[in-house]
């Protein structure tokens, strides 16, 4: 059994740039004790065992909560698990994360997912909760696994038994519990409510179809061709009319085109949320050019029009948040060219930098990326206390510096599969203190392996 975690001492943030939940940035302090946030204003006490922060010249946000990633424990821990992949969390000032089902065994049992939490309590340094994976055949387990964050349905991408890619296998997952109603409408992931479905939305059939007709094509670009716009449109319109013909929950995971954006513009009900990743707003096809397989993803990049337009939907709400679809591989396992390299590229740590940075370029602003990155998520998937910076809220806060830019380096990354797609990329936002549950996890390079986050709650 795991020890409980040690009292999280008096702790004050002092003379940083705060985010509060209006969305203004304004000079104050902000005091936590016992794992939450008892105060945010001006001149606040310090008793005498308060730990002092100094946050000049920083700004802080609330932590980021990513939902959807792909540590690998157990069963592929070569690439990454839990300890790893938590501390390039910390580095990313990523405080909490939902991570997706298919691990060896893959999460599709409730003995399975006692067994990811059992781990996670063990060596995970930041906050924890993970996706029941569907099967063809397990549907009672879907509606009774607890606690999780949804079900997550591989249309495509996936080796059985999480492949579930047929209308007749799929059409039965959103028709069970579907008499519930609703529930909360950003929510529903509790025993017998109506729980978020989360689809992996390409269609199968249409990629084997042009996979046989690229046979023999060793050009990464060839990705691409594979899993084209059409292949993401068919899928994401599938999961939407089950959606909308039970009214399930429905969340589409890392959005890849501009003509999914569309259809979600014209017909996207308020039960319905949608995320995009750091790679699909900042690469497209022409970074087969330079990276080769190492930009090699599921989806697969796609084009400037398709960035362009994920982006204004982003910004126009149309899409909900951003998530990193965090999947390591080693170098060795990409080295083997396409089409026989998997596909999948690390995230935790770049993802804040990379969309702060573009905050500093004002393609967004330093609120949106927060909203985006920790209270929409929290929100859409009923996290109590998480992703605002408030009084009786969680303390998991991130002090970024938003005035320093520093290259992304191969040495520093903490993730186990050692690289990035991003590499040498000039980023500023990074972190310098990451705090979970009130306590310090990365202080200026220095990661605490002490600290252990807590399983996240879904109301």
């Amino acid at each position: 059994m795991a020890s409980l975690p040690s009292p999280s001492p008096s702790m004050i943030i002092q003379n940083a740039q705060v985010l509060l939940p209006s969305g203004d940035i304004a000079l104050c302090d902000v005091a936590t004790a016992e794992g939450k946030i008892t105060a945010v204003g001006t001149g606040l006490d310090v008793s005498a065992n308060t730990r002092i922060i100094d946050g000049q010249g920083l700004t802080l946000l609330p932590g980021v909560i990513d939902p959807q990633v792909h540590f690998r424990d157990p069963g592929l821990d070569h690439k990454e698990d839990l300890f790893t992949a938590s501390c390039a969390c910390a580095r990313g000032g990523v405080t909490s994360f939902l991570e997706m089902p298919n691990t060896l065994p893959p999460t599709t049992t409730q003995a399975a997912l006692t067994d990811k939490l059992a781990i996670a309590a063990t060596k995970s340094l930041v906050n924890y909760g993970f996706f029941i994976g569907a099967t063809a055949e397990n549907l009672p387990d879907l509606q009774v696994a607890s606690p999780t964050c949804g079900i997550a349905i591989f249309m495509s991408a996936a080796d059985a038994p999480l492949l579930v890619d047929t209308a007749e296998t799929i059409e039965p997952i959103f028709a069970a519990g579907a008499a519930c109603g609703h529930g909360n409408a950003r929510g529903g992931s509790s025993p017998g409510e109506n729980r978020l479905i989360a689809v992996h939305a390409e269609n199968q059939a249409r990629i084997l179809e042009r996979q046989a007709q690229c046979s023999g094509e060793r050009n990464p670009a060839t990705h691409t061709k594979v899993q084209d716009n059409e292949t993401a449109l068919l899928a994401t319109k599938m999961a939407l009319g089950f959606s909308k013909k039970y009214q399930r929950r429905l969340h589409i995971l890392h959005l890849s085109t501009g003509e999914e954006a569309e259809l979600l513009r014209r017909d996207k009900p308020s039960w319905v949320t949608a995320e995009v990743t750091p790679q699909h707003l900042l690469l497209d096809i022409g970074a087969y050019e330079t990276l080769g397989t190492l930009a090699q993803t599921n989806p697969s990049l796609k084009y400037a029009r398709d960035r362009e337009i994920l982006w204004q939907a982003l910004l126009d709400g149309v899409i909900d948040f951003i998530a990193t679809d965090h999947a390591p591989h080693t170098l060795e396992e990409k080295s083997k060219g396409y089409p026989h390299a998997p596909s999948g590229v690390p995230g935790v740590e770049t993802s804040l930098p990379l969309m702060l940075t573009q905050a500093k370029e004002n393609r967004c602003t330093v609120a949106q990326v927060s909203y985006w990155m920790s209270t929409a998520v929290a929100q859409a998937y009923n996290m109590p206390n998480k992703g605002l910076i408030e009084p009786g809220f969680d303390a998991d806060l991130v002090l970024v510096d938003l005035l320093t830019y520093r290259p992304v380096l191969r040495e520093e990354l903490q993730t186990k599969c050692g690289w990035s797609p991003f590499e040498g990329w000039n980023l500023t936002g990074w972190p310098v203190v990451t705090i979970v549950g009130g306590q310090v996890v990365y202080d200026h390079g220095h990661i605490n392996t002490d600290v252990r986050g807590q399983a996240l709650e879904f109301g």
